[in-house]
């Protein structure tokens, strides 16, 4: 009998990101994605009510308007400054600085430009401003143990992702 994903079961998925316009692959996360399904937060509500009833081997398509989720591109989050004035270890394209503001609230930059002179630090979300497609692959769907229902997914070691956590599609 084929499982398939309802409220506590464990459901393990790999995803991609696509630009709807261009089709351009922008996201691509090959490893298993483990969650249980009605117990925690890791997707958002909309996607969740699409896995809703798949199976193992199912993809889904869910078009994103990334405009909702991070709201518009807000350019006063993109600074220039001379390259001098930056740690060296920041002279990279795509890597992530945490700046603090005098409130203490913190904010990811990203080096976007780069070069002999000046770096460019963009606070935007990378997805902001576009419309996109999540597809989701099924790897698989189980029943969940009473351990991982309580704690909304997998219990005990999973892959380093270097992200907070959570996927907010």
């Amino acid at each position: 009998m084929t499982k398939t994903i309802k409220d506590n079961k464990f459901v393990e998925l790999s995803y991609k990101i696509t630009d709807h316009k261009t089709g351009d692959v922008l996201v691509t996360v090959e490893y298993p994605l483990g969650y249980v399904h009605g117990a925690n937060d890791i997707l958002a509500p909309s996607v969740l009510e699409k896995l809703k009833g798949k199976a193992k081997g199912d993809i889904v398509e869910v078009p994103i308007d990334c405009n909702q989720l991070y709201g518009p591109r807000d350019e006063d989050l993109v600074f220039t400054d001379f390259i001098k004035n930056v740690p060296r270890e920041y002279h990279e394209i795509g890597k992530t600085i945490v700046m603090e503001n005098e409130h203490g609230s913190t904010r990811n930059f990203i080096v976007t430009k780069l070069n002999d002179k000046t770096l460019t630090v963009d606070g935007n979300n990378p997805l902001c401003g576009r419309k996109v497609v999540f597809i989701l692959e099924i790897l698989n769907v189980r029943d969940a143990t009473d351990e991982e229902i309580a704690a909304g997914g997998v219990v005990g070691e999973s892959p380093d992702i270097g992200a907070t956590g959570t996927i907010p599609i």
